[in-house]
């Protein structure tokens, strides 16, 4: 079995905001748009799954006391333990006793003949830089399990509905008494003629082969919050697929995924960019027009700035999600270019500003003059 810890590469004492972390910066490594090796897409998907478990405070608890056993499917409320969620107390007295009187082997059936929750769903969802900062609204399309219109959802043919399965009386269980020198023992098991289900379509309906449900591919919108990143999760209340018998359907659950931009990346809440300008404009200062998710904004120059300074424009990053009035701020990381050519002209300028310079310090030299120009 994985350890999600090792797969995240996290020890088991991280924080919430540690695993986040690990998990954007893994996500961005193996993702299958960025990364085309082999195995890459296996390693994304045990990455995601590990975040699933270990960002959820419920979900983690239950796997450090039972490890995958408490949070596989089967696992209910916990490894080992049976899931009384819609049971009433005499469901789970008689679960019990009974499990425990058919033990040897026997597992105890769960009455299902209620409604049943629809499953929920996961959609993968490619954003661009921009998009992720202002977040807005996208239309996507699912497929899922939906009602059948031509039986609303009973499986049975129009004019027709299910009877009582004869066999369990509804129950969906049959029982089966058992004397012993210890004294009686009732078994119970799923009904072989319904499976379970409580109830019997004899005429099923055309149109979903008595399912009560059929896939089909629905458009949605749902509204993208400002500031989310990669790994984000979003979830859209009764977007998953339809229940059974009447029950409620699940949810759909969004994971965002953030595509890299040419000319900006992002720390946290902060956008990052280099901006490259002439070593002139380095010693005298300028006013440029440079570029920021808002658009172009104007950026001061101060006259003898050096190399990897940074700029920063307050305000111009990335809205914190779930309060988008806070904002980030731009840093951008001066780059100067120094020409490896120069006119003749330029040239004879340069070394009389050398002269100078070097007629004040002792030193002299074009080359001496450029490096102290620039250190670092």
């Amino acid at each position: 079995m994985p350890d999600y810890y090792e797969t995240l590469g996290v020890s088991r004492d991280a924080d919430k905001e540690e695993i986040k972390r690990a998990y954007r910066r893994l996500a961005r490594k193996y993702h299958p748009d960025v990364n085309k090796e082999q195995g890459a897409e296996e390693r994304f998907k045990e990455i995601n799954r590990a975040y699933e478990i270990l960002s959820e405070p419920e979900m983690k608890a239950r796997y450090d006391r039972f490890g995958e056993a408490g949070v596989s499917s089967g696992a209910g409320a916990g490894a080992g333990y049976a899931d009384f969620g819609d049971m009433g107390f005499a469901d789970i007295f008689e679960s019990f006793f009974s499990g425990f009187a058919g033990g040897m082997g026997q597992q105890t059936g769960r009455r299902r003949g209620g409604p049943t929750r629809g499953d929920d769903l996961r959609l993968d969802l490619k954003l661009e830089f921009r998009e992720a900062v202002f977040g807005g609204e996208k239309e996507i399309r699912i497929p899922h399990l939906e009602n059948c219109n031509t039986c609303n959802g009973t499986g049975a043919k129009p004019g027709t509905r299910p009877r009582t399965c004869s066999t369990c009386s509804g129950s969906g269980q049959v029982r089966r008494a058992t004397r012993t020198p210890f004294g009686s023992f009732t078994q119970v098991s799923v009904c072989p003629t319904c499976n379970g289900e409580g109830q019997v379509i004899e005429d099923k309906c055309e149109t979903c082969g008595g399912a009560g449900r059929k896939q089909e591919t629905k458009k949605l919108k749902i509204t993208i919050p400002p500031g989310v990143d990669n790994g984000t999760r979003l979830r859209v209340s009764k977007e998953g697929d339809a229940g059974l018998r009447g029950g409620p359907p699940g949810d759909l659950y969004v994971y965002l995924f953030v595509e890299e931009d040419a000319e900006f990346q992002r720390d946290g809440i902060n956008v990052l960019s280099d901006l490259k300008i002439s070593y002139l404009q380095a010693i005298l200062g300028c006013r440029l027009q440079v570029n920021t998710v808002d658009g172009p904004v104007e950026l001061k120059i101060p006259p003898g700035t050096q190399p990897n300074t940074v700029l920063t424009l307050e305000n111009n990053g990335v809205p914190k999600l779930g309060n988008p009035v806070s904002r980030g701020d731009h840093l951008i990381t001066i780059q100067i270019d120094i020409p490896t050519r120069i006119t003749a002209e330029e040239r004879e300028l340069l070394e009389k500003l050398a002269k100078i310079k070097g007629d004040r310090t002792g030193k002299g030299g074009l080359e001496d003059f450029l490096g102290g120009l620039f250190r670092g």
